[in-house]
Order: structure tokens, then C-alpha cells, then sequence
């Protein structure tokens, strides 16, 4: 699952982990046979599903991983039906849920609004004379994430992570990453038509005729491209020290005149005396647009920002419109029903708030403690690893162990609810209830700034299908949703739970010694622990990984970007390493008994591959691939696989296979 530096998210069982475990959860079915286990082990065990597996109309993919929230969805849906029927008490959080989620599925009373609730924005955007109301107003405008070309947030220091502090971040463009805006190829210029037309359909359904429309488009688009330009690519926003550049605000005052930096503070109520600039390229070339682009192109800019970030909210043609766009990026045929949005809607606005009565119905503590078990041998397999390592000095190892035991440990939901009751929720005013709660996400934030790191805080909902390490706090975090089949089912053998969970758990553990968080210490500071010479050894593992996966090819010349990837991958080798260990330590692991005709040896690696079960549309493979930091589903199987030498035996892995490593070649990191 992908680890940022806040937070990570990204992981088709509709059985819940305290139902009755489904028959095919307890027995291994659909292996194809016809398919050599050593030349492509994901489809040996997914081929037969993946053929018959139909993608629904209105997503992109099926299967396990991040599309196992689309179950999710319908999951909270069912919650959201039941709470918004119900007489709930004012203020309540059932009131607020059932409320917000009734506003939302109200769409003839949002209809009939049209674009009504963003008339008096674009208003004040035809206002703006001079760069100093500009900025304003982007300033303000980032208080309701109606982010344009200012990304302000509040998060730990890099350098002190037990203290909230204040960090600025590239933006300002509208596709999905710099490089969009530099493509040549035919998929890549067919993105960026599809971008201007979206852009002209925003402008044309607030009132613009189709050659205005059209050149307003084009003003957007080249402003866009302009700030691409100076924005690091997804490569580079891995280098952690690269990506930190505190500095006093003075000194950005200086730096940038035409930004006006203390009148951007100002305005957001942030007081600070320093700022962490993460990508301060871009905010020089801001300072220089600012003067370059003229008032009435910026105008131009921030009304298409606007609109667009309140698309979804708006009428019916202002939701099709922004289909329309995400239809080519991620291929996705139609769009998803009304009540999957809503649950999404509420899920990230509200989502303590219906995670509570998620957990109430889906989770039970029983599963919680044979997760919290699961973790304990884990990381007690992790540490006997650590102790076998030929590469690193005795020092080095006792400070990794000394890290791997200080992991906190967070399963199923917060030991604390955030409370919503600043939060103003009214039936049938969906777009202010969207601002209201977004308005309360700011406020939240902005209540943590320069204040100490609450370590008990969570960056994802216990709904959401996922898992993350958090380097900062040097903490893992397993989500309710998650511990559910195919990663979890509390009456399912131990091969099966630790293939899958525990190579989740496994690979989250890992995250604490890949490329980025290796340079964290056990307290979550950016600080070197390591001995030179072992971490010139482990730089030299890592690029072995980039290696590997840079043959990996995806669609077409398409291969894995190692460079990107490179810390997902390395967890993932890691992950299944940790994860068979700690099999081996339970009475299954050390048992040679036959189930459903497999070893329990087979039936982990089986469970390793079933986990990342997934099918999906081209276009959001290739998506993927530009912007994921997870290889696909298939390479997160066989790669790590490839280098796991207990596979080979299970399996009987021969040379001439198609995964077969060489026993020197084989990555061994951790």
C-alpha cells in the first residue's frame, strides 16, 4: 500500500471477516493448471477468474486491491440508507450523516440550483484587479480546498516529528502529473484534448459562448503547462531531503515579492515564523507568472479551478462533464451510481463520523486481536532476519531492531472519534454542506499548527480498504475494511492469513527500511542511524530492485518505472520474506499436511497471489503506471516471488522458467 509522507492509502470479497468464511475461502479453486506455476504465478492462480471477471460499467478495474472498495461503498451506502430514513437527534452524528448523504441523493432540488451556488465566486474572481486580490483569494479560496496555485497544509517536521509545523507543496496544474503536459504519444495527446475540452464545457455552461469558451480553454491550459514546467516529476518527489527545505518566512518574503507571503499567512490564519517549501522551484516560477500573465488570463484560470473543483456538486451537466475527462483517463464506461458517490462523498468528509457505525456492523474484536497477533510475529520474525543479515555491522542491526520494536501498532479504528460538531449539516443544501465540512477539515488542521504531533490520529477511515506506514510516527496502521477476505478471515487457516494480511502487515513493516523510510529514525525524524558502509551496501540492494522492475513490461513498450516504484517493490520482497517466516513459527507452517490437495507451504504463496487479484481497464493501467507508486497487481506477485527461494521449492521453479532467478541474482535486502 502506498506510504507518503502523511498518509498513505491505496489496497472482491463481499464477505465480511465475521461472517461464516465462504466456501471459497476455505478451499483453493480456479487454478489454472494448464499454466506452469514457475512462468507466471499470478494468472496460474488468477487466470480462470480473470477471464470470466466482468469490470462494471462504471469502474475501471474488479478485483482485490484499492477495487475492493467499490463493495466498500455499497457496504456504506446501506448504512447511509438506513440512517438518513431514520428520526435521528439533532446534532447527532447519525443526524449529520443521514442528512448530508439525503442532500446529496436530492438531485432534482440540486438540479433545479444549476450553478447558483458558485455564482457569487465567480463574482468575486471578476473582481480581482491586481496580484494582491488574486492572491487573496487563492489564499481564502485553499480554506475550502478550492486549491488553485497555492497548496498549504500542517503536518510533522521532517526534522522534529513530535511538532506540527506549516508546509507548502506544487500545484497549479489539472492533470495528473507534470509530464501529462509534455507527451508526444497518441494516448498522451489524446489526455490533453480531452483536458481542453473540459475545460471549454466548464466555461460554456457557465454562460460562455463555444469561441470564448474555447479560448478561455486555451488560457488555462498554457498557464497550466507553464507551472508544469517547473514541477518535480514523481521520481524526484521520493528524495526525502530534497523534498524539505524549511525556511524563515522572512527569507520567503524576500525570495518571492509578488506572492506576498505574510498577506498569504494572513489570510489563511496561519502563524508561523517558517514554512517547510517542499518544491520551492515551483513557487519561484509562480512569483515570476505573476508578473508574466495578465490579470484577466489569472481571472480566467482561477474561475476554470473553481468550477471545476465544485463539478461534482453542481447539476447534473457539470457532473457529466467531469465524467466525460475521467472517462479518458481511466476508462471507465459509466459513471458510478449516486449512492456510491454519496458514500464517498461522506466516507471523506465525515468519515470517523460513519466509521464509527462501519465498525459497529463489519468489525470484531476477535479479528482485531488475531491481526494484533499476527503483527507481534511479524515483526518477531523481521527481527531474526535482521540478526542473519551477512551485509550490515552488528551496530546497524541492533538500532533496526530498536526501530522495528518502537512501531506503533494501530488496528481496525481510532481509540479516539474526531468530533464533528462544528460541522453544519442542512437537508436539501448539498453544496453548503460539502463547504461546511470541508471548511471543518481546514479548521482542524489549522488547530494542529506549531502544537505537538497527536500520535493517536489516524490519515485514513476504518471504512476504507487500506493500509500505511507513517514514518513519522514510525507507526503502522490496518484499517477495519481491510481485514476482511481475501487479506483476512478470522476462520481461515493460518497459510491463508499470513499469504495475506500477513504479507500486508509484512510489506507495511518494510516500509519502515525501503529507500525513504530507512532515512527516518525509531522517533520519526529524518536522521542518519546508519553505519556508512552498510548504507552504501543497502543503496546498492535498492538499485538492484530498480533494476528488476524496469524489464517488467506492462502494456505494450510500457515497462514498471523501477526508479518510482522502488519502495513498494522492496516492501513487497520484504513483505512475503517477513510474512513466510512468520508462518513457519505457527503448528500449519511447520506441518506438511495436504489441504484441497496443496501443501501449506503452496497454499500461502497461493494466498500471496490471490490478494492481489485485479483486473483493469487499459486506460487505467497506463494511469497507473504514471502516477501509482505500486507496481500492477501481477508484478506486486511474481516479482516479489521471483526473489522468495521457499517459492521455488514449493513450486519446483526451474531454470528455463520464465520466473526463475538465478540464485546470485535474487534480491535479499532484509
Amino acid at each position: 500500500m502506498k506510504r507518503s509522507l502523511f498518509v498513505v492509502a491505496v489496497l472482491l470479497s463481499l464477505t465480511a471477516c465475521n461472517n461464516a468464511p465462504d466456501a471459497t475461502i476455505a478451499e483453493i479453486q480456479g487454478i489454472d493448471s494448464a499454466i506452469k506455476p514457475g512462468n507466471n504465478f499470478f494468472m496460474y492462480v488468477n487466470q480462470t477468474w480473470y477471464d470470466s471477471a466482468q469490470i462494471p460499467p462504471s469502474q475501471s478495474g474488479v478485483g482485490a486491491y484499492m477495487f475492493m472498495n467499490y463493495p466498500q461503498r455499497l457496504r456504506l451506502q446501506g448504512i447511509l440508507d438506513s440512517v438518513a430514513k431514520a428520526n435521528n437527534a439533532e446534532g447527532s452524528i447519525e443526524q449529520k450523516l443521514g442528512d448530508f448523504y439525503a442532500s446529496g441523493m436530492d438531485t432534482t432540488a440540486i438540479g433545479k440550483r444549476g450553478y447558483e451556488p458558485i455564482r457569487p465566486l465567480l463574482a468575486r474572481i471578476d473582481s480581482i484587479s491586481n496580484v494582491a486580490s488574486l492572491i487573496r483569494f487563492a489564499a481564502n479560496e485553499g480554506k475550502a480546498s478550492n486549491t488553485s496555485f497555492l497548496a498549504f497544509g500542517v503536518g510533522p517536521d521532517n526534522k522534529n516529528s513530535s511538532l506540527n509545523i506549516a508546509h507548502l507543496y506544487q500545484t497549479g496544474i489539472g492533470l495528473p502529473e507534470r509530464d501529462y503536459y509534455f507527451k508526444t504519444d497518441v494516448p498522451g495527446v489524446a489526455i490533453q484534448q480531452a483536458y481542453k475540452t473540459y475545460l471549454a464545457k466548464l466555461f460554456q455552461l457557465t454562460g460562455s459562448d463555444t469561441s470564448t469558451a474555447a479560448k478561455n480553454a486555451a488560457i488555462v491550459y498554457k498557464i497550466d503547462k507553464q507551472l508544469a514546467s517547473s514541477h518535480r516529476t514523481n521520481i524526484e518527489l521520493r528524495d526525502v531531503n530534497a523534498n524539505y527545505n524549511k525556511m524563515p518566512v522572512a527569507t520567503l518574503v524576500k525570495r518571492h515579492p509578488n506572492i506576498g507571503w505574510q498577506n498569504v499567512l494572513n489570510e489563511l490564519g496561519a502563524k508561523t515564523d517558517s514554512i517547510d517549501v517542499s518544491q520551492p522551484a515551483y513557487y519561484d516560477k509562480l512569483n515570476a507568472a505573476l508578473k508574466t500573465t495578465s490579470i484577466s488570463d489569472w481571472r480566467i484560470y482561477l474561475k476554470a479551478y473553481s468550477i471545476n473543483t465544485y463539478a461534482e456538486v453542481l447539476s447534473k451537466p457539470f457532473v457529466d462533464a467531469a465524467f466525460e475527462f475521467n472517462k479518458v483517463i481511466s476508462g471507465q464506461a459509466v459513471q458510478k451510481s449516486r449512492g456510491e458517490k454519496m458514500a464517498s462523498a461522506v466516507d471523506q468528509l465525515l468519515g470517523e463520523a460513519l466509521g464509527q457505525l462501519y465498525v459497529k456492523k463489519y468489525f470484531t474484536e476477535e479479528a482485531k486481536k488475531r491481526t494484533l497477533d499476527l503483527v507481534n510475529n511479524l515483526q518477531k520474525a523481521l527481527a531474526a532476519r535482521i540478526d542473519k543479515l551477512d551485509w550490515m555491522s552488528d551496530s546497524t542491526k541492533q538500532k533496526s531492531k530498536e526501530k522495528l520494536f518502537s512501531m506503533s501498532k494501530k488496528i481496525g479504528y481510532p481509540d479516539k472519534w474526531r468530533d464533528y460538531s462544528n460541522v453544519n449539516i442542512v437537508k436539501g443544501k448539498y453544496f453548503e454542506n460539502v463547504v461546511s465540512a470541508t471548511l471543518n477539515n481546514y479548521q482542524f488542521q489549522m488547530a494542529k499548527l506549531n502544537k505537538p504531533v497527536d500520535r493517536s490520529e489516524w490519515f485514513t477511515t476504518p471504512s476504507t480498504v487500506t493500509a500505511y506506514y507513517n514514518p513519522y510516527a514510525n507507526e503502522i496502521v490496518f484499517p477495519a475494511a481491510i481485514l476482511q477476505s481475501p487479506y483476512f478471515d478470522n476462520n481461515a487457516d493460518d497459510a491463508l492469513n499470513y499469504g495475506g494480511i500477513g504479507m500486508v502487515i509484512g510489506h507495511e513493516i518494510t516500509h519502515a527500511f525501503d529507500d525513504q523510510g530507512a532515512q527516518f529514525d525509531k522517533e520519526g525524524n529524518v536522521k542518519n542511524w546508519w553505519a556508512k558502509d552498510d548504507y552504501i551496501k543497502f543503496k546498492a540492494k535498492t538499485q538492484q530492485v530498480v533494476d528488476l522492475y524496469n524489464k517488467f513490461t506492462v502494456l505494450d513498450t510500457v515497462h514498471v518505472k523501477g526508479a518510482m516504484t522502488v519502495g513498494e517493490n522492496a516492501a513487497d520482497i520484504g513483505g512475503v520474506a517477513i510474512a513466510y517466516d512468520a508462518f513457519k513459527m505457527t503448528k500449519q507452517g511447520q506441518d506438511t499436511t495436504h489441504v484441497d490437495g496443496y501443501t501449506p507451504n503452496q497454499r500461502f504463496f497461493i494466498s500471496v497471489a490471490r490478494i492481489w487479484r485485479v483486473k483493469m481497464k487499459d486506460e487505467f493501467l497506463r494511469l497507473w503506471i504514471n502516477n501509482n507508486p505500486h507496481s500492477p497487481p501481477m508484478w506486486r506477485v511474481n516479482g516479489p516471488l521471483m526473489n522468495a527461494p521457499h517459492f521455488y521449492t514449493a513450486f519446483n521453479v526451474q531454470p528455463g522458467d520464465t520466473m526463475y532467478l538465478p540464485e546470485k541474482s535474487r534480491i535479499h535486502i532484509w
